[in-house]
């Protein structure tokens, strides 16, 4: 083991836990880490702060800091010697359901995922801010959609609280627990996601509902033989980054809620990311599915083109007979299947697109399996380290790196008698992310996604309609526009509440008779028994009503409505919200309706 003259000038500074913590960094090569440390009695306060942070690092990751250490040296010599993770095994496509929306098959799905969510599970992975978007708040307080100002988490909350009400109603009893909901926190968006809860009193959920568990970071890589990077500004503290979303699966195990949540009667845990406005209208079908089809796992998917940057849905089969259904990135799975027979690689069959779907990371797992596997790994992810060298020596790298560990890689430690599938669904109904700034967005090739704030929302208004024109409502088509150099599909603003309908089925309830909407119109639904029929909406209508309020409404609306404008990206006077749109929302004219008294009513306009 090597030595540390300076650690041991400091040692009777520190205590015995902290001693050991010490011998623990000499074992694993990090005396380097004490290099500069001077005599006893000089900072002796960061000396114990920087061992508050070993204890924290070492807590905090399964096996520990040397375990760390020792992955970290293993999988930087594979990549410094250009390992291919993928060697030996064999892709091919593999077995899940693809759903076509409004179909029996469909419907029939979704009626039996809502009898689940009574015992589902909820975990939100919100750990970032919106900084990269051009959003200085946590993603999840960004509005959904500037119609009404609806935020990310609010939305998620009101869907979450809706499901549970009609699984209680399929049920046809009271229910027998409150479905609970976990949002994995960081450093960074803690506080900031509690406020937002505590200051809006949860969104309607019991506070006792909503568990925030924040994910630790882990330490940087200063080099091959994994020698921890200390941080350029401070000589006491390792420099740390994010570990990546696949942290959700430890946090839930050491938390003990995956046991309290078996212990009462839970089946499924269903996951899902914190800027996708679309993804719970897909959530209950995709619940049927992993009922029906008993999967351990359900990757939510979308139809995908080939080569498109986003990751396919594949199986692997290796030499050896191992087998597993996981996400391969599109820029594995090309030359993956270049060098494995396929010649031309990725590339669309008859459908039109590729044969492998595109994972959008929502996951639904079954809970006792998902225990089970835990269990074995303490819920340790396979990780992965992608350093930046300086040149083709690979020696030193052009900035420190860390191991990484992604959500939807669980998959990988799974016996092949795992019943691993996936969900295919329209894009208009399950994917729209907010992810990319606005600059980034404009220099995507036309016709590939922006995955931006003005693709977000304009998708939301797109699936709205699309929706109601399923269910029998006419609506215009959309006119093109162009908004922070993006060129999107402006269909009307149609939003409705989740109370007003969480399903398909809710919608055609709720929808009879000829009804149109133009398309300069907005139509905002806010409750919960509003029966749309012989509508004629041209311009804004706004309709609420409490709970115990039937409101038909029919007839022939028509004034100057709202209009979206263009606007400057760069003018500071104007909110980011707005500004990352490159829109905003001009309220000229509407009908407004509010019902506050509990009865049946005609509203014909």
């Amino acid at each position: 083991m090597a030595s540390s003259p300076n650690l041991e000038k400091n040692l009777s500074l520190l205590t015995p836990d902290q001693v050991e913590l010490g011998m623990m960094l000499l074992e694993m090569g990090q005396a380097h880490l004490f290099d500069s440390w001077p005599d006893l009695g000089i900072d002796d306060d960061h000396k114990k702060c920087f061992f508050h942070q070993v204890a924290l690092l070492n807590s905090s990751y399964p096996g520990g800091l040397a375990s760390y250490i020792k992955t970290a040296r293993e999988l930087l010599a594979d990549s410094k010697a250009g390992k291919n993770p993928f060697d030996g095994f064999t892709p091919s496509v593999p077995a899940g359901e693809i759903l076509t929306f409004g179909d029996d098959n469909f419907i029939k799905y979704e009626e039996t995922g809502v009898k689940q969510v009574q015992y589902t599970a909820f975990v939100l992975v919100a750990g970032g801010l919106g900084e990269r978007l051009g959003y200085n708040g946590i993603k999840v307080a960004l509005p959904m959609e500037t119609t009404t100002g609806t935020c990310f988490l609010q939305h998620y909350i009101e869907s979450i609280l809706c499901l549970s009400e009609a699984s209680c109603r399929q049920a046809q009893g009271e229910c027998p627990r409150d479905v609970p909901l976990v949002i994995m926190t960081s450093d960074d968006t803690h506080e900031r996601t509690l406020h937002l809860l505590e200051s809006n009193a949860y969104f309607g959920m019991k506070s006792t509902q909503v568990k925030l568990l924040k994910q630790e970071k882990v330490a940087c890589l200063a080099d091959n033989d994994a020698r921890l990077a200390v941080d350029p500004k401070d000589i006491y503290k390792i420099q740390t980054k994010p570990h990546g979303h696949g942290d959700v699966h430890s946090l839930l195990y050491s938390s003990g809620l995956l046991r309290e949540w078996k212990d009462a009667g839970l089946r499924w845990v269903t996951f899902f990311q914190d800027t996708n406005g679309l993804l719970f209208k897909v959530i209950p079908a995709a619940l049927g599915v992993s009922a029906t089809k008993g999967y351990h796992v359900n990757s939510l998917a979308v139809p995908r083109k080939a080569k498109e940057p986003i990751g396919g849905i594949t199986r692997l089969t290796h030499a050896d007979g191992r087998e597993m259904v996981i996400n391969v990135e599109y820029n594995q799975l090309d030359p993956l299947l270049r060098g494995t027979g396929h010649p031309d690689g990725d590339v669309n069959c008859e459908t039109g697109y590729s044969p492998y779907p595109g994972n959008i990371n929502q996951l639904i797992l079954e809970l006792g399996p998902y225990i089970d596997e835990l269990s074995k790994t303490s819920g340790a992810i396979k990780e992965f380290v992608n350093p930046k060298y300086k040149d083709s020596t690979k020696t030193a790298f052009k900035s420190s790196t860390r191991l990484e560990c992604m959500m939807q890689d669980y998959p990988k430690t799974l016996a092949p008698s795992a019943r691993v599938g996936f969900t295919v669904s329209d894009p208009w109904l399950a994917y729209a992310p907010v992810k990319n700034n606005p600059d980034d967005a404009a220099k995507v090739p036309k016709g590939n996604p922006y995955h931006s704030a003005t693709s977000g929302e304009a998708a939301i208004y797109r699936s709205n309609n699309m929706i109601l024109r399923l269910a029998g409502i006419k609506v215009d088509d959309p006119v093109s526009q162009v908004f922070n150099g993006q060129e999107v599909e402006i269909w009307s603003r149609i939003v409705w509440k989740p109370k007003w309908a969480v399903t398909f089925a809710d919608v055609k309830r709720k929808v009879s008779g000829n009804s149109s909407v133009s398309q300069r119109s907005t139509l905002v639904i806010k409750g919960r028994n509003v029966l749309i029929e012989d509508l004629s909406l041209d311009g804004t209508l706004v309709i609420d009503s409490v709970d115990d309020a039937e409101l038909k409404v029919g007839g022939s609306v028509q004034n100057y409505g709202w209009t979206i404008e263009s606007i400057d990206k760069d003018d500071r006077a104007l909110p980011e919200e707005m500004r990352i749109r490159g829109f905003k929302i001009n309220k000229l004219e509407q009908l407004e309706k509010s019902y506050s008294e509990p009865g049946k009513f005609s509203l014909k306009l």
